[in-house]
């Protein structure tokens, strides 16, 4: 009997995992549900990188999802004055170098878009069973032996072979399957907090990202590349209450919190805190790690950030999501209906690629967030001089290709 699959996301997992089962298996009942209205297609740029490169290649979309890359060109780190003193080019998509800037840099949104139609295409093309549900959450999780009852926020309710949690660091379908307690501590803070948010582009800005640091452990950046707005990035590290506390109130709440913790901070934060009142796009949050002691409670399983998110830090994310999507609907392939025996293989193999790309690289995060003046001279002639050094040597004394082979699965018969 074919499997009745329920993924919680349609974020980046969600979809590229929906497409690999039923490239595998086209008669698995796959139900993808998501707690917006529609289509979650705001967001940051995410960078892809080898590994994830590879999945995308498999499935046949990375041309596609190519054609999207933004032309941003490299980093450049402001001195007190506004002006550049350091620069840091791309950064191949097999390195992992002290660099922002990727070979592959793609909007979140122009990822989840290509995914979603390629899996609506492809169920179409197999005369498959996949089904999106939008503005729906999960309610309560109840496992009965080898199944799962599932309530949703409308009321209704149904039995799952497999749930799939691929609703992103905060997962709710998580705190459900492992309990509140796990949940919780799970979360490692990197004792960072972030903002993000789009402004209008203003004459002037070019294609280079810029960051500049703030006393007080703050630092800003702006990425534009060849896009019509401007990206803003706001990055404090230091204990704010304050900020803590915003993350349950409204977003407008939260708008104040980061206003007040950026006031006076210098170079444009003036124009940021000021469109950042009337932005749509605005999100905020504690940056940490996912770290689960396990991938699997039953027939619940995490996938993404809901089980590892890396940071933002890593640039590892989006790499994590494809990875581990590939690897879960290996396992489910090569197991058949063993379900149990499936999820294990899947915890085996995928726990190296999670630490690989947990790995922050390069110096201490307390380091790159000085809180005095004197922190941040150090800081930007320590770039200097990392920066002349990578322009001579054309290496970065921070490259580590990543060295996790991906694994083939024959039976996902896919493409390459």
């Amino acid at each position: 009997m074919p499997l009745n699959i329920l993924i919680v996301g349609a974020g980046v997992c969600g979809p590229a995992l929906a497409m690999l089962l039923q490239s595998s298996d086209p008669s698995y009942n796959i139900t993808v549900v998501e707690r917006s209205a529609s289509l979650r297609t705001a967001g940051q740029q995410i960078d892809l990188k080898s590994q994830g490169i590879e999945v995308l290649k498999k499935m046949g979309l990375f041309d596609t999802i190519k054609a999207h890359c933004v032309e941003e060109t490299g980093l450049e780190i402001l001195d007190p004055k506004a002006k550049p003193i350091a620069f840091f080019g791309v950064s191949p998509s097999g390195e992992r170098r002290m660099a922002l800037t990727s070979e592959y840099e793609i909007m979140r949104g122009d990822v989840v878009m290509e995914l979603y139609e390629a899996s609506l295409r492809q169920n179409a093309k197999l005369n498959g069973k996949l089904a999106y549900e939008f503005g729906k959450t999960i309610e309560e999780l109840a496992q009965d032996g080898d199944e799962v009852d599932v309530t949703f926020s409308d009321g209704g309710k149904c039995r799952y072979d497999l749930v799939v949690a691929a609703d992103g660091q905060a997962s709710r379908t998580r705190r459900l399957a492992f309990g509140q307690d796990a949940s919780d501590a799970a979360f490692k803070s990197l004792g960072i907090h972030a903002a993000y948010f789009s402004i209008p582009r203003i004459e002037g800005e070019g294609g280079n990202a810029k960051t500049y640091s703030a006393p007080g452990s703050r630092m800003m950046f702006t990425r534009t590349s060849n896009r019509p707005v401007t990206q803003v990035l706001l990055f404090i590290m230091k204990d704010v209450e304050e900020l803590s506390k915003s993350y349950k109130q409204p977003v407008e709440k939260q708008k104040e919190a980061f206003a007040e913790a950026f006031r006076d901070a210098g170079w444009q934060s003036d124009r940021f805190l000021s469109e950042m009142k009337t932005c749509d796009d605005f999100y905020a949050h504690e940056v940490g790690q996912i770290k689960m002691g396990r991938l699997y409670n039953g027939c619940v399983v995490l996938l993404g950030d809901a089980g590892y998110c890396p940071s933002p830090f890593t640039g590892m994310g989006a790499t994590g999501c494809l990875v581990g999507a590939y690897v879960l609907a290996g396992a489910l392939a090569t197991h058949k209906n063993d379900i149990v025996g499936a999820l294990k293989a899947y915890e085996d193999v995928a726990r190296p690629p999670v630490e690989e790309f947990q790995t922050l690289r390069g110096p201490p995060l307390g380091a790159l967030f000085p809180s005095s003046q004197l922190g941040i001279w150090v800081l930007r002639n320590a770039m200097w001089a990392v920066s002349k050094l990578e322009q001579m040597t054309h290496r970065s004394p921070a490259q580590n290709a990543q060295g996790w082979k991906l694994p083939e699965y024959a039976e996902l018969n896919l493409q390459a």
